[in-house]
C-alpha cells in the first residue's frame, strides 16, 4: 500500500533565474520544467491563496511583474518560495512543483479566464 506520504517525483537541481523571474527545476524522471514566478505566485498552496476549505481559493490579481528573492528548503520535501511582494507561506512540496510544470499551461489558461470573469488583470 502507497503511503499518503509518499513522493512521486523529486528534484534533482533547482534554480532561481532572477532576471529571467523563473524557477528552473529539474526532476529524477528527466523532466525539466521553467516555473514563472507568476505562476507560482497566483497558485501558492498557501492557506491565504487557496483558503481553508473547497471553494474558498482566491484570484490573485496584479502580479505580472512578480520576481523571486529567495527560495529555502523545507525538510525534505518542499520549498518555501519568498517573492518581491512579501508572500512567502507557501510550501511547495516536490510534487505540487511536479504538477506546476506538468499542467503549467492549463493552470495559466484556468487563471487567465478567471481574472476575466471577475474583471481583474495581471498588471499592478
Amino acid at each position: 500500500m502507497n503511503s499518503p506520504f509518499a513522493i512521486s517525483h523529486r528534484p534533482t537541481e533547482i534554480r532561481l533565474k532572477k532576471e529571467e523571474k523563473t524557477l528552473e527545476i529539474d526532476f529524477d524522471d528527466g523532466s525539466r520544467f521553467n516555473l514563472p514566478a507568476e505562476l507560482l505566485r497566483v497558485e501558492s498552496p498557501s492557506a491565504e491563496v487557496q483558503g481553508h476549505g473547497p471553494n474558498q481559493k482566491k484570484v490573485v490579481a496584479g502580479r505580472r511583474r512578480v520576481g523571486i528573492l529567495g527560495v529555502e528548503a523545507v525538510g525534505n520535501y518542499a520549498i518555501r518560495i519568498k517573492f518581491d511582494d512579501r508572500h512567502e507561506s507557501g510550501i511547495y512540496s516536490w510534487d505540487i512543483l511536479y504538477d506546476f510544470g506538468i499542467r503549467q499551461n492549463k493552470i495559466w489558461d484556468n487563471y487567465l479566464k478567471e481574472l476575466a470573469a471577475q474583471g481583474l488583470s495581471r498588471d499592478p
